[in-house]
């Protein structure tokens, strides 16, 4: 049988319809769940006892019944056949679904999932196995929920392989083994008898503790929360304070480099390097009667000049790849 998870559930090619003469007795016709209970029961409690209800009323099926249905759905390609086989083992996915009640979040969603794997198992039944059809979907229902839960199991996705999938479950079950014979069940000893890398074991293990809310009371009186333990995005008031003087003085040198230009070249420098909307070498060669390329040769030497200022002047910021020389598309500096 191959592995269950491993596979995403296709629909079934269109096949010819049954021979005449073979149908089955026909599927009485869908009512809701408050058709089908008394008037006593009108009233749930809520959506779950709702759908066990409406599930409860397709009765399960004989081995016979099960076997013949299988047979026109893989011979045939009847949906109708199908569609029994799904709806009288709904109760099935139900009863799997209680085993996780204590794990999941959302019961319904659960059997939602495993109601998937009960249509995928009715895709691959072979009927000329000696397996019931219900026992064959278990696997499959199962193998639909885990996964749904291990999806689910913490905002921060865990268990992506089915490598880790299979960790995932069998890392309880190892611990309580290895703890029943008085052994510590450390990271190496259990990465090895499940037959993973110790770095894999560690992070699956790391992804299985709980979520926690940052608003999180951790003080008897509630008012401190784990939002009070995490570092400040912002910066320090000394650093903040340093970038704010270190702009102000860049901004100074940039204006008294600038007044050391002439008339073409101070335009350059001003309409090219320090414009929030550059001018283009063609309106710059334009109004000063010069070629785009002269233009550009202006503004490199503009740039290695402004270059050797700075360093200079700000001998303790050796750092100036913002001024890279580019004449298509110059970087504008901070004003």
């Amino acid at each position: 049988m191959s592995d269950p998870a491993a596979q995403d559930p296709n629909a079934p090619d269109e096949q010819p319809d049954a021979p005449q003469g073979q149908d089955l007795a026909p599927e009485p016709e869908p009512t809701t769940a408050l058709q089908k209970l008394p008037d006593s029961s009108l009233v749930l409690p809520d959506t779950l006892q709702r759908y066990m209800a409406d599930v409860g009323r397709f009765p399960l099926l004989t081995p016979e019944e099960e076997k013949e249905l299988a047979i026109r759905y893989r011979e045939y390609g009847d949906s109708q056949a199908a569609y029994r086989m799904a709806t009288h083992n709904l109760r099935l996915v139900v009863h799997i679904a209680m085993d996780f009640r204590r794990t999941a979040h959302n019961l319904l969603d659960l059997i939602q999932e495993g109601n998937i794997g009960l249509l995928q198992a009715v895709r691959k039944f072979d009927p000329y196995r000696s397996v019931r059809f219900s026992a064959y979907a278990s696997f499959w229902i199962r193998a639909y929920m885990l996964k749904y839960l291990i999806d689910h199991w913490s905002l921060v996705r865990v268990g992506t392989t089915n490598t880790r999938r299979r960790l995932l479950w069998n890392l309880k079950k190892e611990k309580q083994a290895l703890e029943a014979k008085g052994i510590k069940p450390e990271p190496e000893i259990l990465a090895e008898r499940l037959g993973v890398s110790t770095k894999e074991l560690i992070e699956v293990q790391q992804g299985m503790g709980r979520d926690l809310s940052i608003d999180e009371p951790i003080s008897e009186d509630g008012k401190r929360s784990y939002s009070d333990l995490m570092a400040s995005p912002q910066l320090p008031a000394d650093e903040v304070l340093a970038e704010e003087e270190f702009q102000q003085t860049l901004r100074d040198k940039l204006e008294a480099f600038g007044d050391t230009l002439d008339e073409r070249d101070g335009d350059i420098f001003h309409s090219r390097l320090l414009s929030d909307a550059p001018a283009t070498l063609q309106e710059i060669g334009e109004s000063h009667g010069i070629s785009r390329e002269a233009v550009r040769q202006r503004e490199r030497k503009i740039v290695q000049r402004l270059k050797d200022y700075l360093r200079k002047e700000l001998a303790d910021f050796t750092d100036l790849n913002f001024l890279r020389a580019d004449a298509d598309s110059p970087d504008a500096l901070s004003k």
